[in-house]
């Protein structure tokens, strides 16, 4: 998806983002039944969670659900320094008034009144104006910075910090409020452990290995390779994958392989220098170890995408 910040100077527009199709983004079967499951739980009301290892298109996938929602886009990424109050605002500085009355020419009066000036951050600003919430790495964050999260996901409320007589305390969740979460597995380095508090408050979706015509289309798309060298890309993450013992091998290295070949003319078969050097630094292992017993890549194809 393409994403535009809105440069309105309207308190309610400092934080959008519109999220607008784009020329690279993939819909696949797989893609769809994604969305299909993820709209169909936000427009009963529910937050979702994607789950699933880097690399594997969560974020993604969470801008197409959001344009289908037609709402203004607020985006959040998790991180070790995140804050409770740099979800919700905080008090911004003091706003001094002083009255000077002299009516009565022998008498002065003067009044001085200084109030706490608060200002709104994405959370807040989401909260009440029907923004769609996405936030992304939220386990990045520590769990005790997103516990404003759980009345807003329950009881649709969202409790401020009181810092003046005249600041309102509580906020009512606009009716089209909307929150999507995403997630690396907990085994990543840098995450924090969720508190079971709020995964209970959403509904998760757990991202299980993508298809071969969504790798394939996705690595064609962004790279502008032909399908043939896609579908030669694919099999070599898979083997990586086999190799490992692992699921979380990153479509971005499959793009980033995609791009090398396509911008270099590079012919993608065994005896191509630049090939194999693109694979061992991008992939980690060497050539010969991952090329498929059987491929219809021949000597004499180049990359570049030809249809």
């Amino acid at each position: 998806m393409k994403v535009i910040r809105d440069q309105g100077e309207d308190s309610s527009r400092q934080h959008n983002l519109k999220v607008a199709p784009s020329g690279f983004f993939v819909s696949t079967p797989y893609v769809e039944r994604i969305t299909q499951r993820a709209m169909t739980y936000l427009n009963a009301g529910y937050p979702i969670h994607m789950s699933g290892p880097a690399g594997s298109g969560k974020t993604t996938i969470a801008f197409h659900i959001a344009a289908q929602l037609g709402r203004p886009v607020t985006l959040v990424t998790g991180d070790h320094q995140m804050t409770s109050s740099a979800l919700v605002g905080s008090a911004s500085g003091m706003r001094s008034m002083r009255l000077v009355d002299n009516y009565v020419r022998s008498v002065v009066r003067t009044e001085e009144q200084q109030t706490t000036i608060w200002s709104d951050s994405r959370l807040t600003s989401a909260c009440r104006y029907g923004h769609t919430l996405i936030y992304d790495e939220f386990n990045r964050a520590p769990p005790e910075a997103n516990t404003p999260l759980l009345s807003v996901l329950s009881e649709r409320i969202l409790a401020l910090p009181k810092v003046n007589k005249d600041t309102q305390s509580i906020v009512d969740v606009h009716p089209e409020f909307r929150a999507i979460f995403t997630s690396n597995s907990k085994e990543y380095v840098g995450v924090y452990q969720t508190a079971d508090a709020l995964l209970d408050r959403m509904i998760t979706l757990k991202f299980d290995a993508i298809d071969t015509q969504t790798k394939r289309e996705i690595i064609t798309a962004r790279s502008g390779v032909s399908d043939d060298v896609a579908d030669l890309i694919v099999s070599l993450l898979d083997r990586k994958q086999e190799i490992e013992n692992t699921t979380d091998v990153s479509m971005r290295d499959g793009i980033a392989l995609g791009k090398v070949l396509a911008s270099s003319g590079t012919k993608a078969h065994k005896e191509d220098d630049i090939f194999a050097w693109a694979v061992k630094d991008i992939l980690h292992h060497d050539l010969e170890s991952l090329w498929p017993a059987k491929s219809s890549i021949s000597k004499d194809h180049t990359a570049k995408e030809t249809r």
